[in-house]
């Protein structure tokens, strides 16, 4: 019935633990308040049709900011995976005969609209030899790509590659989307996993 006493070891009042959440573990009450809120389904149509609102607002924002900087995970998935990327930075990296496709198309437009049989037929020939150049580069562009392609991505599926980098070369630099992330001539990275 007697009990020994054992000497208690000395052990800190307080220990601070390192790394800890800086705040403290909320109550029941206030975690279940919480859940609840987070839970909680709109009635009406109205309250429906504004969460919805904002639930396609903050996924808008989102993509944009992807369109941007191409952030993979919130691209539409036509632009994702690394394929993809590689085709992008791909047809980004190099001079395109697109860039001087406008310019060429006023002149030819110009000259077309001129009262000069001549200037017309001057503008005719600069139209046509700009569209034989733009084939042309279309077609180097899908021979060059199918080669990479084959070497960085062995066993990889490449429909649609062509189409994907025709269209994305067709267009301006400065309105392509997703944004460039490599300029013209620079050396692309062996790999894009």
């Amino acid at each position: 019935m007697f009990r020994r006493s054992t000497p208690e070891p000395d052990v800190p009042a307080t220990t601070d633990k390192v790394g800890g959440k800086g705040r403290p573990t909320p109550t029941r009450k206030e975690a279940e308040a919480a859940a609840r809120a987070r839970a909680k389904v709109p009635r009406t149509r109205k309250e429906q049709m504004a969460a919805q609102r904002s639930a396609r607002g903050d996924t808008a924002s989102k993509m944009r900011q992807a369109m941007k900087t191409g952030d993979d995970r919130y691209l539409p998935s036509r632009d994702r995976g690394p394929v993809r990327r590689f085709i992008r930075d791909f047809v980004d990296s190099r001079f395109s005969f697109i860039e001087l496709m406008v310019p060429l198309l006023i002149v030819s437009m110009v000259l077309g609209y001129s009262g000069s049989t001549t200037a017309q037929n001057l503008g005719n020939t600069v139209l046509f030899t700009t569209i034989l150049v733009i084939v042309f580069d279309i077609v180097m562009l899908r021979v060059r790509l199918r080669r990479e392609l084959a070497h960085r991505f062995p066993g990889e599926s490449t429909k649609g590659t062509t189409m994907y980098a025709a269209m994305r070369s067709l267009q301006m630099k400065f309105l392509r989307l997703p944004k460039a992330q490599v300029k013209i001539g620079e050396k692309l990275p062996e790999t894009y996993r």
